[in-house]
């Protein structure tokens, strides 16, 4: 039989209880995700019996690409739990949500949602009600699961007790309930019901600070880091905690070392909003010019850090405002907490240095830190002190004016392991906790200990002489049980940094023996280097399970390689190959010249023809001074082309000829079929990577413009972005070009509303792109550093796919080949070893550019084969903190107000 109702003809408040009461089982087709879950356990539901199971299937806007694995759909469905809450939790909602949890928890409610994506949005909503007799009764309507639906809005339902209605509406919801891409409710969203049920407002930072222990998790545990990202993995929480404890006990001096994608500008700012809330002075980051912006708005729509990056001329905050120029003493009036400056405004401007090391501060941040480093570096100044550079200068001086300094690079030693003890000795300066006092072995025979570190020289082992580096500075307390213990015996609080040669004597047999226990790993353990670098790498992270959950601390991205046999080289013929080697006769006629050192110079033309052959052409053109070839001044700029001018005869022949064959071959590069290939088709039995987003980078915009455009005519349906300098980014659609700002590319391509991206390296740093699934490197940069950084733009935390794909293309028997096959094994291990290659591999592509084959193997042979320092961090197992569920939260106002304020 049919009924149907109108809640104009008669309430229906009281349908569903009657259905359900003593019900035996409940079936519903619901709306939408956030309302339907927080209006469904309602006061009917209370009537049944423990053992009934109600399942209720809902709508979302989930992604399909978010329901990829499981672990993905569960972050995405908490992203989107949380997006649907109000800022202010009434005591109504607050009991819904007590009421809620205790369904979810008991496992009487279960919930599914399905992506809108599927079906589209679930505007059917249905019922089956199997009630106490056995009798079945099916529903629809337009109701939702929600109190306004039955009691306040006008609503039909018809109710239907046929066997033929009654499993029609089962059919419907068993083919939403076990469609594939619909997902059970995370553990995430319970966790967080129960959490915001018995939320708690801290109300102020001095209430914070004195009845909450200064908790990490309260500030952190409702920023937009948790609520509309992936929250903070075990390790990040980890260096967080350490960071803000080592200030509190009288200051942090940490480098973070962390492999490149594993989050660390997100680690130092919540640092350094810690410190700022805790001790209210003023947090200086010094990052490259390139990125302060990623640091200011990373910072502020993760963290809700405010902060003031310096432009040049004036302060200009995180909201855009731009405040008055009055000169670089401006810079000592930073109008937020948190003041960012690039790295090349103190290094260059000896005035702007002074006004910065002139202030004290909480916190001082310096990013990209090995570019901190001493110019005498070499066998030939072993033992000679530090000549800093500029950067390093800074550091030092700028140490002794913090409290906390925190400096990141991924490869703290590129060449030489006193790289790291120059880092280490900066942090020292102002606090002796890192290195020691002036006398400490640690300071005095720095090469020595590094050698006992490294495993180079077998320790010593006597206990007088090992005391002789553990007593200078002795390890705090925290190091590890022992240290605490025997600190106590000697009665030398955290805060002092030595004790006595004499103290050993002092020793009670049972402290000694714990000290002798000690000694035999304390070069391996608990040395100065790994107390004060902190550096985890993504494969140990990735292997290392978590014992509370079972799983890794860090989802594994495995990286699948394609392009690296010698038969992927890409093939040359005809005038290209013969242009490629008129290339390399015109380097070799800059190299005869007296008096040009410069190698990058000298090997100008082979780096952008091995870009592509478009690269070359123009740079052939321009050097050849044709004022109408439009390229890329930002990378030849007119000095460097002046640099090479006057042309001698032999070279200009030489750069004639090279440019008539490349005209003469028509601009069919090789490059652009490899990747419409793999675009479209893939290689080795891929799907088409198309299907997964790709970005393609090259160093060249010349050829990022060149293939971006020419892939759009090919591809007319696609958005090709590209996203390049502030003031050539843009869009291709159907071959035309429109400019855009990096900010909305950016945006584009996160939100996946755009497949492609062509970027040239403005775009390594800076860019997450984890619903991105493919990279292609038209070109490999000679400084290969850049080749990790553009892979941790997808090989990164928050990646959706489990693997992913990149292709490195390169022409047979260029330079770049040459040096690939003589490297690869090399640049593995080097790359294992420092999780990044150093910079100063670059000289070894000059080399191979203009054939010096001994000078190559000298420099590939001055790259150190083993660890520099022994990296406990990859091997102890990371505490996992459950700020997730913590329940005393700093009211977010209270945050903001004083890192609002300036110096």
């Amino acid at each position: 039989m049919i009924q149907r109702f109108s809640s104009r003809r008669t309430p229906l408040r009281r349908f569903l209880p009657e259905l359900l009461a003593g019900a035996q089982s409940y079936d519903r087709i619901a709306g939408y995700f956030r309302s339907s879950i927080l209006e469904i356990a309602g006061e009917a539901l209370e009537t049944l019996a423990d053992d009934v199971c109600v399942r209720v299937i809902c709508n979302s806007d989930l992604d399909p690409l978010d329901v990829s694995t499981a672990r993905a759909a569960k972050q995405a469905m908490y992203r989107e739990w949380c997006a649907g809450l109000p800022a202010d939790l009434s005591p109504a909602l607050k009991r819904r949500l007590e009421r809620l949890y205790g369904f979810l928890s008991s496992g009487r409610l279960k919930v599914k949602v399905l992506p809108d994506k599927v079906f589209g949005l679930l505007h059917g909503k249905a019922g089956v009600v199997t009630r106490a007799d056995g009798r079945r009764i099916a529903f629809m309507g337009s109701t939702n699961e929600s109190r306004s639906a039955w009691e306040l809005n006008y609503e039909l339902v018809w109710s239907d007790e046929s066997e033929e209605g009654i499993a029609w509406v089962q059919e419907e919801f068993e083919a939403l309930w076990g469609n594939p891409a619909a997902v059970e409710l995370a553990e995430a969203v319970i966790q967080d019901v129960e959490r915001l049920a018995r939320r708690v407002v801290i109300p102020d930072v001095a209430a914070w600070k004195e009845e909450h222990q200064s908790d990490p998790a309260a500030v952190s545990v409702e920023l937009p880091v948790y609520r509309r990202e992936n929250g903070l993995w075990a390790h990040q929480k980890y260096f967080v905690r350490l960071a803000f404890e080592q200030h509190q006990r009288g200051g942090a001096r940490l480098v973070l070392a962390d492999q490149v994608g594993l989050g660390k500008t997100v680690q130092l700012a919540l640092a350094a909003k810690l410190i700022a809330l805790w001790s209210g002075g003023r947090v200086l980051v010094v990052a490259p010019r390139t990125l302060l912006r990623q640091w200011q708005e990373e910072i502020w729509s993760l963290l809700q850090l405010p902060s003031a990056i310096w432009n040049g001329r004036s302060w200009e905050d995180e909201r855009g405002v731009i405040y008055p120029e009055a000169g670089i003493v401006e810079l000592a009036r930073c109008p937020r907490r948190v003041g960012i400056v690039s790295s090349g405004l103190v290094t260059q401007s000896s005035e702007a240095a002074a006004v910065l090391t002139g202030l004290t501060y909480d916190c001082v941040i310096v990013d990209e830190a090995h570019r901190a480093r001493r110019r005498n570096l070499g066998p030939a100044h072993r033992n000679e002190p530090a000549d800093p550079n500029n950067l390093l200068r800074f550091v030092r001086t700028v140490a002794a004016r913090t409290t906390s300094l925190l400096l990141a690079t991924a490869t703290p030693v590129q060449l030489d392991p006193i790289e790291a003890w120059d880092l280490l000795d900066a942090l020292n300066l102002g606090n002796e906790r890192v290195l020691g006092t002036k006398y400490s072995r640690w300071r005095v025979m720095s090469r020595v200990g590094m050698a006992y570190v490294l495993g180079r020289e077998t320790a010593p082992q006597e206990l007088a002489d090992v005391w002789e580096w553990i007593r200078d500075p002795l390890p705090p307390a925290a190091e590890a049980p022992d240290f605490q213990l025997l600190r106590r015996s000697l009665r030398a609080p955290d805060g002092q940094v030595w004790v006595k040669p004499d103290t050993l004597d002092a020793l009670r047999p049972p402290d000694r023996r714990r000290l002798q226990d000690v000694a035999r790993r304390f070069f391996e353990l608990h040395n100065p280097f790994i107390r004060h670098i902190v550096r985890r790498t993504r494969e140990a992270l990735e292997a290392a399970i978590d014992p509370h959950t079972n799983e890794p601390y860090l989802r594994p991205v495995r990286v699948r390689l394609f392009g690296e046999d010698d038969r992927n080289a890409i093939a040359l013929s005809g005038a290209l190959k013969d242009a490629y080697a008129v290339a390399e006769e015109f380097c070799e006629e800059l190299g005869k010249r007296p008096g040009l050192s410069s190698g990058i110079l000298k090997t100008l033309l082979l780096r952008r023809v091995g870009s592509s052959i478009t690269a070359g052409l123009r740079t052939g053109e321009r050097l050849l001074g044709d004022q109408d070839s439009q390229g890329d001044e930002d990378e030849v700029e007119e000095t460097t082309a002046s640099a090479l001018h006057p042309l001698t005869a032999p070279e200009r022949a030489k750069l004639e000829q090279f440019v008539r064959l490349l005209r003469a071959a028509g601009g069919d590069d090789p490059k652009y079929r490899a990747v419409e290939q793999l675009l479209l088709h893939g290689i080795e039995n891929t799907r088409p990577w198309l299907d997964l987003g790709c970005i393609i980078f090259s160093q060249y915009y010349d050829t990022a413009a060149w293939a971006a455009a020419r892939l759009s005519q090919a591809l007319p349906e696609e958005t090709i972005a590209l996203y390049a300098g502030a003031t050539r980014s843009g869009v291709y659609r159907a071959g035309m070009f429109e400019r855009l700002s990096r900010e909305v590319i950016k945006a584009s391509i996160t939100s996946g509303e755009n497949r492609i991206m062509f970027g040239t390296d403005a775009a390594s740093e800076g860019l997450n792109l984890q619903k991105i699934g493919t990279l292609i490197n038209l070109d490999l940069p000679w400084n290969p550093t850049r080749l990790e950084q553009r892979k941790g733009r997808i090989q990164r935390i928050g990646q959706v796919r489990d693997e992913v794909w990149i292709c490195n293309l390169r022409y047979r028997d260029s330079v770049e080949d040459r040096v690939h096959q003589l490297l690869s094994d090399r640049l593995r291990a080097i790359s294992d070893l420092f999780g990044q290659l150093p910079d100063t591999l670059e000289d070894v592509w000059i080399a191979a550019a203009l054939r010096r084959d001994e000078e190559m193997q000298q420099l590939i042979n001055q790259v150190p084969d083993q660890h520099p320092f022994a990296l406990r961090y990859d091997r102890i197992a990371i505490e996992p903190e459950a700020w997730e569920s913590c329940r005393e939260v700093l009211d977010a106002q209270s945050q903001l107000e004083p890192l609002l304020r300036g110096w």
